[in-house]
């Protein structure tokens, strides 16, 4: 299992856990066994959905963690297989079975580890328009996607409080509604005191998931 990916998944388990005071040790040791397994991907997809399932209160986590195992499946599987393997009809049937799976999360990770190979800081008007290419007629759905990000971009200069209250006004039916609070805070603040993070819990609709997500972001920027 690659290392950063660890260490963001426990930082995530480690915060979501304290908030809702549970164990989560035994959790992340099975989890970690799904991620070394040497099997193919969506034989070690369906592993992670049984470990979920045998503990149900991690449930919120599912979707952020399927991206984790997407990314450790690129970064650490993919080395192993045939060069060309993710253009073969084998890796696109896959892509075609786990459509409906994980979160906007991963495009993000995936600009992080973009920023620690070109030795750049993150930023969210370079991960709108330099990575995403919203801008561009082609990447539309993209577009689309970010609109409510793309229309509050101010709110990385602006306080929790008022990050909060635009948060709690993202449609329901955004496909960002549930990432829009832990997104902007870290790009708002990607390296955190300990008084802005409790700040940034604080000011959540949803605690334990906020700042779960916020925490995973930290411990991989700072790994990468």
């Amino acid at each position: 299992m690659n290392t950063s990916i660890n260490q963001a998944m426990n930082a995530a388990l480690a915060q979501f856990a304290s908030i809702n005071k549970l164990e989560y040790k035994s959790f992340s040791k099975a989890l970690t066994e799904v991620f070394n397994l040497e099997k193919p991907y969506l034989q070690k997809v369906a592993a992670l959905d049984s470990v979920f399932d045998d503990q149900s209160v991690f449930e919120p986590l599912r979707e952020l963690f399927f991206d984790l195992l997407l990314i450790n499946f690129l970064n650490e599987d993919v080395r192993k297989l045939e060069e060309d393997y993710l253009d073969s009809p084998e890796w696109e049937k896959i892509e075609e079975s786990t459509i409906d799976r994980g979160t906007e999360l991963l495009n993000l990770l995936l600009y992080l580890q973009e920023c620690h190979d070109e030795s750049i800081e993150p930023e969210l008007s370079d991960f709108l328009r330099e990575f995403l290419l919203v801008d561009e007629d082609e990447f539309q759905d993209e577009h689309r996607i970010y609109e409510d990000v793309i229309a509050n971009q101010i709110l990385v200069e602006s306080d929790l409080q008022e990050l909060a209250r635009v948060s709690a006004e993202i449609p329901d039916d955004s496909e960002l509604k549930e990432l829009f609070y832990p997104m902007i805070g870290f790009f708002r603040d990607p390296d955190p005191s300990d008084k802005d993070f409790n700040d940034f819990v604080s000011h959540s609709a949803i605690p334990d998931f906020d700042s779960a997500v916020y925490s995973l972001l930290i411990s991989y920027n700072s790994q990468n």
